[in-house]
């Protein structure tokens, strides 16, 4: 068994609320708290989002730097918990972590992106046994996982471990942020695959907007061989009509309890109610999803408030591809709901060596529904407006629109039609979870 990662647990520190605006000399005495027992001479890695989470690390990370160049650290470097995502670009980078050039930081140390199919990039911390896991997901899923993750983190490489990232309902592990920050965010392939398959077996309803879900129940035991001290700061936020980003809450310490302390704020910022579904919901894709493997965000958040064979129309036009790394497979199998997606893994040992693209089709489709015939097909129809061509689209089974002929004022008037702006940021629900 390992021994618990070494977090500084005396209590998480921070604070917020939904009707916070914690201000930027706020949050700077905050993540210094945080960090005040970190002494001279310390390996510090810091843990950061990419540019597909909209957050504070901009602010936050150059916070931490400048505090423990002060403390006279002996290196802090920064790796980029880009899960399967491609590598950022470096202006990219430094637009993200607000320090440095992109591929270092002044006075500090390096910037890495994360390999996560790379075998010489990784190593195996440990080990989650099959009796271990049936536990852990209440017997959703039972294949032991070997836990490998980024080289940067084996045994002795570092002191400290800081993660910055934010939190929201999140489709997977049912919000994002904490432990999620090392598996997958800086993990292999199998737990990469693991957890995503589990989470689209338990059902995105099931899941998404949930903090006890069995993906972080698994994830966390995962993160519990990270052998460093692990300092987590969680924050949420918003944007205004001005784009102007808002922070409610960041807390900071223990990766379990700044989540938990950070999504009770989320549930009452990022979760909204609607009383009612919709024939139609048309979505306009947030900027900052180019494309579909982050952007079938829409469908995660916006699923629960379609009717049953309605529409939900996704205009994006920033949208590129299906996914840069999976698109090949994605336009293989094509979007389907998950008991299509058991049936095709079962058949296909390409598609079962990649669970985490089974189950990105799955999620998109969202759930299903007999039709009149009687037979499984999704919930409701997907149309995209982006830069996908049509062929595509109905190769995957999404239906198409010409992003360039798409009129928004033919759908403002109609009672059975909600327009969402920024879709794929907050859960939208008919009612409360736990009246459902």
């Amino acid at each position: 068994m390992p021994t618990a990662a070494k977090t500084l647990r005396t209590d998480i520190s921070g604070y917020g609320s939904p009707d916070a605006d914690i201000s930027a000399a706020e949050l700077r005495e905050i993540v210094e708290g945080a960090l005040a027992k970190i002494g001279p001479g310390s390996r510090v890695l810091a843990i950061v989002p990419d540019k597909t989470r909209d957050d504070n690390t901009d602010l936050l990370l150059p916070f931490a730097a400048d505090f423990l160049r002060k403390k006279r650290v002996d290196k802090m470097d920064a790796l980029v918990a880009q899960g399967t995502h491609v590598p950022m670009t470096r202006d990219e980078k430094r637009e993200k972590l607000g320090i440095g050039d992109g591929n270092s930081m002044e006075n500090l140390g390096q910037v890495f992106d994360h390999s996560w199919s790379s075998p010489e990039n990784l190593v195996q911390i440990g080990e989650l046994s099959a009796q271990r896991v049936n536990e852990l997901t209440n017997g959703i899923y039972s294949n032991a996982i070997p836990l490998r993750i980024n080289s940067l983190l084996a045994p002795g490489e570092y002191d400290h471990i800081l993660i910055f990232g934010a939190t929201v309902p999140h489709e997977v592990a049912g919000f994002a942020g904490g432990a999620k920050y090392f598996f997958p965010g800086v993990a292999g392939p199998e737990l990469t695959h693991a957890t995503h398959w589990l989470g689209a077996l338990a059902g995105i309803e099931n899941t998404i907007g949930r903090v006890e879900t069995p993906t972080r129940h698994l994830i966390e035991a995962a993160a519990d061989f990270v052998d460093a001290n692990v300092i987590c700061f969680t924050t949420v936020v918003t944007r205004d009509q001005n784009d102007r980003l808002r922070t409610h809450a960041l807390f900071a310490g223990d990766f379990r309890q700044s989540l938990r302390a950070a999504a009770e704020i989320s549930k009452a910022v990022h979760i909204k109610y609607t009383g009612r579904k919709y024939k139609r919901v048309v979505a306009l894709l947030d900027e900052h999803y180019d494309e579909l493997w982050v952007g079938g965000k829409a469908s995660y958040k916006l699923g629960g408030i379609v009717e049953d064979g309605g529409e939900l129309i996704i205009f994006a036009p920033q949208l590129r591809c299906l996914s840069e790394t999976h698109g090949a497979l994605i336009e293989k199998y094509g979007y389907g709901v998950i008991e299509r997606m058991q049936e095709l893994v079962a058949e296909s040992g390409e598609l079962e060596e990649n669970l985490c693209v089974a189950a990105h089709l799955a999620h998109v489709a969202y759930a299903g529904r007999k039709s009149d015939a009687g037979d499984l097909v999704p919930r409701f129809k997907i149309t995209l407006a982006s830069q996908i061509d049509q062929a595509t689209c109905q190769k995957v089974h999404l239906g198409y629109l010409d992003y360039r002929k798409f009129r928004i004022e033919e759908y403002q008037d109609d009672l059975d039609t909600l327009i969402v702006e920024r879709a794929g940021r907050d859960l939208y629900l008919v009612k409360p979870l736990e009246q459902l």
